[in-house]
């Protein structure tokens, strides 16, 4: 029988179908009925089967280094909270939360914090990746609400992304853009990088990074230099500051737009044309938009281009934020940002007598917390003295993270919640309690539509581990508020919160859950996807006392030129197959091998002036810190700007850290960091030998050498190595059992293998000057019950066949292959592609890099 949940990853809110077929497995599929995917999953959410093993899992809880009990150490975290809350006032307190949460967890951590600590300071980690859109609506809606679903894409004539690479960050939702424009859509991709969501874009406008609000007011000026304001929906719902629209004619002309984006006037005036012309027109924005400095007015330049024209509250014609975490919504909507209060209220008196009445707290927090850069800030001040993790990693995460780490060795207690045993962040815990994972989890999320789903669990929880919501509350009523509280189970939770989402609302808040109680724990276990709010200001009514919007007056702030140090300016963002810092997807040996190494991608002219090789090592610096990384040169890169991914951890590389790198500046509305473009310089990093690792049980730490970065394989690990003169450690570490070893002096060569009992147990070849072997075939002699004789080879007798680099993850399909495929039977479109090898028939993110391998092909053969 199949169980109706909902995927781990990201805000898209893919609903699953998942069969559990053992004690730790299960078939995943995606459910046809879930109205965010009907039916489709992307590679990462394919793959999840792969990821519900207990490696790793912390499944007791710990004090220090020794196991405990759950009494002892309840008991203790509730004595340390209680205790420094008396000596140094609930401020010196605080939460550092999760959108990997639940909306049960998040809402009795929020309840906690705010209501009976008495304190602001919860803050999560969605503070990264989205609070400069809920900055932006609260300024223009007077409520954090997302005036759009993905009915809307399927209804529009024109989609515009911004600062968005969703074909790798949320596939499903490029799917349906892709379906809509084979209906006659057009799409425009505005992003710093040729991305491969832009590469499939009618327009690709590669604007300077930060130069944004330039590009929307000037969208703006030319709509209503050529009529396409909508002056009757202005007049009836929107509020016009004084002088707003000479401010926004300032150095709004096309060309002067065009010098300061750095884009050729034609692009962008054909991006103005068209979107003057298209009534129905969606803008879809992700973290290029939010993680910058002045993302809450890159967000509220959009929406100005929205609301002035009237394209919002009507199908095909709205803005659309989406978010990256499964549960970030979830968390906005009970509160768990620490500039909000509960329920899309904030810490106006009445709001918090409001919610002070309906929780009977004893201590309503006064004002907004410290947001998330802020915290960790207070923390190595001195001014937090107790600190709970909850799911989540700033030590890795968390811009200038070098600091963050300095600030959690100092903090005189510091508890960490997690599902797993070591990260990054763990490693400063003096308590660490085991959570429940995906799969054991019971509770709802809302996906960047609004849509609320169930997630359901799978599998009973392993262990001695708990919900997140269960922690919470235990340590809650050991404070001293048992009957606040008393809950049983999740259901019992979100029946509170919806009617604390209406309580005292009387429409002044669009958000409002229905009766959470009708049909009672029955109901919540059957309950459906629903998304709430219906059509957001279909009615032209908004969150503001006068029930109009704003329009928010923003000013392109002066772009820094390259200074002498730094000339460089890095962007950071995710991989397509990799989620976070990878304590899930770094399970999945699929999702490994479509980028098994962090690059650090590069310009080729750039490069050229610089001394830095395609797939050489290189040094990325900034003031905060540095980072050693693989080079990949691409013209997809604007010249003197840089790229690495933010996945990988001190567990999984010694280099491609890219947390270290960012700077500690916040936006100043939103306090969200600016991840987007940091100041930098990259050099070349010289080596005496590279070389890789398979080895079938997992090390404790990375390899003692300068570049080792691991992926999960097949019964392993594999670890791709270089260094100068440490070549020696490596061996040192290698597993005992039987060694074969063969040594090439001329190339500097040493090729090792460990048996155990005729198996493999793990293969090293190092060289200074020769060629290293492709690695699939070793990898596969980790599953063979002997190892066979030409190991030391590094391949089978005669010539196999090379698949080159993974393509399409969900069927496993190399660029290889794919091209043999296009030659051999001419292949003539993603389409027959996919008929042939299966690859682009699944998610659909790997569909840009097939239209372009079939371009290549057809090319070159022309």
């Amino acid at each position: 029988m199949s169980i109706r949940t909902t995927c781990a990853y990201c805000g898209v809110g893919c609903g699953i179908r998942a069969t559990v077929t053992g004690e730790r497995e299960v078939r995943i599929e995606g459910d046809p009925d879930h109205p965010a995917n009907r039916g489709r999953l992307c590679s990462k959410g394919t793959h999840l089967g792969e990821t519900v093993g207990l490696e790793g899992r912390l499944l007791h809880p710990m004090i220090g280094l020794k196991r405990a009990s759950w009494d002892k150490a309840l008991n203790l975290v509730a004595r340390r909270f209680r205790d420094t809350i008396a000596r140094h006032g609930p401020g010196s307190v605080a939460f550092y939360v999760s959108g990997q949460l639940l909306t049960e967890d998040y809402y009795v951590a929020n309840k906690l914090m705010k209501g009976f600590i008495g304190t602001a300071n919860i803050d999560t980690n969605s503070r990264l990746c989205m609070s400069s859109a809920v900055a932006g609506h609260n300024r223009a809606f007077g409520e954090d609400v997302v005036p759009a679903s993905y009915d809307d894409l399927d209804a529009a004539d024109l989609i515009i992304l911004v600062g968005s690479n969703t074909a790798w960050c949320h596939p499903i939702v490029y799917q349906r853009i892709a379906a809509r424009r084979e209906a006659g859509a057009k799409l425009v991709v505005i992003d710093p990088r040729r991305t491969e969501t832009a590469e499939e874009a009618d327009l690709h406008l590669a604007i300077r990074p930060g130069s944004d609000v330039a590009l929307m007011n000037g969208l703006l000026h030319w709509c209503r230099e050529v009529g396409a304001i909508d002056e009757t929906y202005l007049a009836a719902h929107v509020a016009t500051p004084e002088g707003f629209w000479d401010e926004v004619g300032e150095g709004s002309d096309l060309w002067s737009v065009a010098r300061t984006c750095d884009v050729p006037p034609p692009d962008l005036r054909r991006f103005y044309e068209l979107f003057a012309a298209t009534p129905r027109s969606v803008t879809m924005f992700s973290q290029g938009v939010n993680q910058a400095l002045a993302g809450t007015d890159q967000v509220n330049a959009i929406l100005n281009v929205h609301l002035a024209t009237g394209r919002i509250g009507r199908p095909g014609a709205a803005p659309f934020s989406i978010t990256g975490q499964p549960n970030a919504m979830g968390g906005r909507e009970v509160g768990g940002l620490a500039s909000t209060l509960a329920a899309h209220m904030d810490f106006a008196p009445e709001h918090r007598d409001l919610v002070q009445r309906f929780w009977a707290s004893p201590a309503i927090a006064q004002k907004p917390g410290l947001k998330a850069v802020d915290l960790f800030r207070a923390i190595g001040e001195g001014r937090i003295k107790a600190l709970w993790i909850m799911a989540t990693n700033p030590a890795v995460s968390m811009p200038d993270a070098g600091r963050v780490r300095e600030a959690l060795a100092a903090c005189p207690f510091v508890l960490v919640s997690d599902v797993m045993e070591r990260t990054d962040s763990a490693d400063y815990a003096h308590v660490r309690l085991p959570a429940a994972a995906w799969g054991e989890k019971d509770g709802t999320v809302t996906n960047s539509d609004r849509t609320i789903s169930r997630q359901r669990a799978l599998f009973p929880l392993p262990g001695e581990a708990k919900p997140d919501w269960w922690i919470v509350k235990e340590v809650a009523r050991r404070m001293g508020w048992k009957t606040a509280f008393a809950y049983d189970r999740p259901a019992e939770i979100w029946r509170e919160h919806c009617r604390l989402s209406r309580y005292g609302n009387d429409g002044k808040r669009l958000f409002a859950l229905p009766d959470g109680g009708a049909g009672g724990n029955a109901a919540y276990d059957a309950m459906p996807p629903f998304r709430w709010g219906g059509t957001p200001f279909a009615d032209g009514r908004y969150s503001t006392p006068d029930a109009r919007a704003r329009l928010v007056p923003v000013t392109q702030k002066p772009l820094p030129a390259p200074l002498r140090d730094w000339p460089m300016t890095l962007n950071t963002g995710r991989y397509r197959d990799q989620w976070h810092s990878m304590t899930r997807t770094g399970l999945s040996p699929k999702l490994a091998r479509h980028r098994e190494e962090p690059l650090v991608e590069v310009h080729p002219e750039d490069a050229a002036e610089l001394g830095l090789a395609d797939g050489g090592l290189a040094r990325v610096g900034t003031p905060q810190g540095d980072s050693i990384f693989r080079v990949a040169l691409t013209d997809a890169q604007r010249r003197g700007e840089l790229f690495t991914p933010i996945h990988w951890t001190d567990r999984t590389s010694t280099g491609g850290r890219t947390g270290l790198l960012p700077r500690p500046l916040t936006d100043p509305h939103s306090g969200q960091p600016g991840f987007k473009a940091t100041p930098a310089r990259i050099e070349a990093v010289a080596t005496e030998w590279r070389g890789f690792l398979i080895v079938a049980s997992e090390l404790t730490a990375p390899p003692r050498c300068l570049w080792a970065t691991r992926v999960a394989v097949p019964q392993g690990s594999l670890w791709e190595l270089a260094g100068n003169g440490d070549a020696a450690r490596i061996e040192a570490i290698l597993p005992r059992g039987e060694r074969v070893e063969a040594i090439d002096a001329a190339r500097g060569t040493r090729r090792i293998a460990v048996l155990d009992q005729g198996k493999l147990a793990a293969v090293l070849f190092v060289t200074r000057t020769g060629e290293l072997p492709t690695r699939d075939w070793l990898i596969a002699q980790l599953a063979e019950e002997r190892a066979a004789p030409t190991l030391l080879a590094g391949r089978a007798p005669g010539m196999q066949p090379d698949r080159g680099a993974v393509i399409c993850a969900c069927f496993d399909v190399g660029l290889n292959a794919i091209v043999a495929a296009i030659r051999d039977r001419g292949l003539a479109d993603v389409a027959a592609i996919g008929g042939a090898l299966q690859a682009g028939t699944n998610c659909g993110s790997c569909r840009p890099a097939l239209a372009r391998i079939l371009s290549e092909v057809t090319s070159d053969a022309a």
